[in-house]
């Protein structure tokens, strides 16, 4: 690869991963990466966090502004327009062009719309994007007695909070009968709706947007929901989901259907052109429990490490291992590991539920008929990620993943040592050949307690 020019179009996590690695193994080839968005590579998880003002955007990135002339990865702040393909050649909305070698589509998503009436008014917004951050920045900064938020995703919720941070009433309109109950089973919906009504935000289940309505000025005034109620509101949040950001690469040479179809090894229909991150459509679902669009964090830093190595050395295709996820309802955390799926037939799977007294805390373990661990959902308290990867891989029976529950705790001696209770639980409801394990004298003198 050497002496050859690869350029990534977009600096999120898969772009910037594959620029570091592949910088670490080839040290002659250009390497030069495309974005509007911004001049440094941030963290788009923290952009919520910028807008609550317990950080500025400059503390979102992770390396100085030197590391990447250190690195001799260039930067290239502006917008892709189009690319010709058969020319091998980028076009800029400026209208200046650049060639390449090498491709890399790495775009990542954009908020979906569904055509509402409305959809486009000052005031109406998703947010994925900085652009999306400061344009929230600008349309909450006066004048807003509510706010109504459509879809009841992760971003969703990361957006109420923002919110009802400032102090602005929010209703959630959900179209679910239950909070995320397309991913969550019905209890581990029902706490966290629960946990939203009690931060004061107004959560409308079963209900969706039907259309959105104008002032004089061509600025939002209010929602009529599916049931017929109009909900008066200066700002309308649009976080029913994300797509693929391939808009600009329809109706060209290459194979695009929601994102741009990919192999095993992240090569596209066409030589020499790649696609990773949010943005990719595998041909086929990378594992058994996989979907063939992939839009995790940690699954865009391993895109990006993979097709760094395919680039430098003998290429591998993706092998991404068990499925993890991480987040944040409000001030209760959440963890997923392996299968969990949101319904289940009980012939086919055994569950084993444990919810804390206080309605914020729970674990659920997923097993085969044999009795061996698929999955596990936890809320309100850490566990470790490599234990859960181990018992999932080496398909630990759920017994001894019980048994063994306390090598998996991630908090220090002195907070509430949860997997006591959930053993005990564990053996009235599915018995088994350990001993629940007791508080530690130190536990018992400072009161930690289930």
């Amino acid at each position: 690869m050497s002496a050859r020019h690869l350029v990534i179009i977009g600096n999120g996590i898969s772009g910037i991963t594959l620029a570091r690695h592949v910088r670490k193994m080839d040290l002659d080839t250009r390497i030069t990466v495309i974005s509007g968005e911004s001049d440094y590579f941030f963290s788009r998880t923290a952009l919520m966090y910028v807008f609550m003002g317990h950080m500025k955007f400059e503390h979102t990135q992770p390396y100085e502004s030197w590391f990447w002339e250190k690195n001799r990865i260039e930067l290239k702040k502006v917008w892709v327009q189009k690319v010709e393909f058969s020319e091998n050649v980028l076009v800029f909305d400026s209208g200046e062009k650049m060639a390449y070698d090498i491709l890399v589509i790495a775009t990542g998503s954009k908020p979906n719309k569904f055509g509402w009436p409305g959809q486009d008014l000052e005031g109406v917004q998703g947010l994925y994007s900085k652009q999306d951050l400061e344009l929230m920045e600008k349309n909450t900064n006066q004048g807003v007695k509510r706010a109504v938020i459509v879809g009841g995703g992760l971003i969703g919720i990361e957006m109420a909070e923002m919110l009802a941070y400032k102090k602005i009433p929010v209703t959630f309109l959900v179209r679910e009968k239950g909070f995320w109950d397309n991913v969550l089973p019905k209890e581990e919906s029902e706490l966290v709706g629960r946990h939203i009504r009690e931060h004061h935000i107004d959560l409308q289940l079963e209900t969706e947007l039907k259309e959105i309505l104008s002032d004089s000025k061509g600025r939002v005034r209010a929602v009529v929901t599916s049931l017929g109620e109009e909900i008066s509101c200066e700002f309308v949040g649009l976080t029913a989901g994300v797509s693929p950001n391939v808009d600009f690469l329809r109706n060209t040479e290459l194979k695009v259907n929601r994102g741009v179809k990919v192999d095993a090894f992240f090569q596209t229909n066409i030589p020499d052109v790649y696609a990773i991150g949010d943005c990719a459509e595998f041909e086929n679902p990378p594992a058994a429990d996989r979907r063939t669009i992939e839009q995790v964090w940690y699954t865009g830093r391993m895109h990006g490490e993979t097709l760094a190595h395919n680039l430098c050395k003998r290429p591998v295709p993706y092998q991404p291992g068990i499925w993890f996820n991480s987040a944040k309802f409000l001030d209760i955390e959440y963890q997923t590991y392996g299968t969990v799926p949101p319904k289940w037939d009980d012939s086919e799977l055994e569950s084993f539920y444990w919810e804390h007294s206080s309605g914020k805390v729970c674990f659920r373990m997923f097993m085969n008929t044999a009795g061996q661990i698929l999955g596990i959902n936890n809320f309100g308290f850490r566990l470790r990620h490599e234990f859960f990867d181990q018992a999932i891989r080496e398909k630990w029976s759920g017994e001894k993943v019980i048994a063994k529950l306390d090598k998996a705790n991630f908090d220090p001696e002195f907070f509430a040592p949860y997997y006591m209770e959930i053993q005990k639980a564990f053996k009235e409801q599915f018995g088994g050949n350990f001993q629940p394990a007791k508080k530690s004298f130190i536990q018992k003198l400072f009161g930690a307690s289930v």
